[in-house]
């Protein structure tokens, strides 16, 4: 288990416990809008997982939000059990979205997090809000949504390139609904069965493949030996093989994926000071934090 492992493990632990906080103290909220889920993470000042919360969803596809008042409802509700849990108020988040997001697009999100009573501190592309968790120097971060693969590509720390395609674990469920004949929800709740693994792995194999020529034909030409990938799809065993087979490049995927992003959009935000003091607690650092 790395540094960010050990980081990663108190942000999922922060959904069953709450941490105490100080009176007055700053709070530094992320929100996750994503395809099958919208995740809240909660850091206090000093960078540590306080509280998370987390509702299941179809209030985006493909990176787009098609159900706006379902996401305001959900975003508020999970608010409001973190200010519950917390005893404080929350009235400042940062979001993310996927590479290449359009404006229009992006102003949804923040809309969204503006209705449910809170100030968007800062908007940011997913895959380099996950490195603030990861803090790669050189190499690829791979965020596979449920809607879509986005990367971003990173030189002595900074980015130098970002692609967002279609294609995620929605479209794993899809294949096995077809293959099952059964309906969505249970496609999802089979995809997630940890004893249908193999089985799941095998059937939706394709779709794997496709993600990872996705970032195969995205990273031609760029200098990348080293890819991790994050996100809930990257949850699914076996799938940093199938990435490594297709790029013959070394590629990983840290303990929780799905919350590596969550967590990075709430570190985005954090201040200097205590970043340094994340840094500590994980020898590791991003060295560019880039707003969209």
């Amino acid at each position: 288990m790395g540094p960010s492992d050990n980081l990663l493990e108190r942000a999922a632990e922060a959904f069953i416990t709450t941490a105490a906080i100080g009176k007055g103290e700053d709070l530094y909220c992320g929100v996750d809008l994503g395809t099958a889920s919208i995740i809240l993470v909660v850091l206090n000042g000093g960078g540590e997982p306080v509280a998370c919360e987390m509702e299941l969803c179809q209030v985006a596809r493909d990176g787009l939000v098609v159900d706006y008042m379902g996401a305001i409802a959900i975003t508020k509700r999970l608010r409001e059990r973190l200010e519950s849990r917390l005893g404080a108020s929350i009235r400042t988040a940062a979001i993310a979205v996927p590479p290449g997001t359009a404006k229009a697009n992006s102003g949804t999100h923040r809309n969204i997090v503006e209705a449910s009573d809170m100030e968007v501190a800062g908007v940011f592309d997913e895959p380099t809000a996950a490195n603030s968790v990861l803090g790669i120097k050189d190499g690829v971060v791979v965020d596979i949504g449920g809607g879509t693969t986005g990367l971003s590509v990173f030189k002595d720390g900074r980015v130098t390139y970002t692609a967002d395609e279609a294609t995620g674990g929605h479209h794993m469920s899809l294949v096995l609904m077809g293959r099952y004949k059964m309906s969505y929800e249970k496609a999802e709740a089979f995809k997630q069965d940890p004893e249908k693994a193999g089985e799941v792995r095998a059937a939706v194999l394709p779709v794997a493949e496709k993600m990872a020529g996705i970032v195969s034909r995205r990273i031609s030409g760029h200098d990348v030996n080293e890819v991790w990938l994050v996100g809930g799809t990257a949850c699914l065993p076996g799938i940093e093989d199938v990435f490594s087979g297709i790029l013959g490049k070394r590629t990983l995927k840290p303990s929780h994926p799905m919350m590596v992003t969550p967590l990075g959009i709430a570190m985005s935000i954090l201040p200097e000071e205590s970043l340094q003091r994340v840094s500590l607690m994980s020898d590791k650092r991003p060295d560019d934090k880039k707003q969209v």
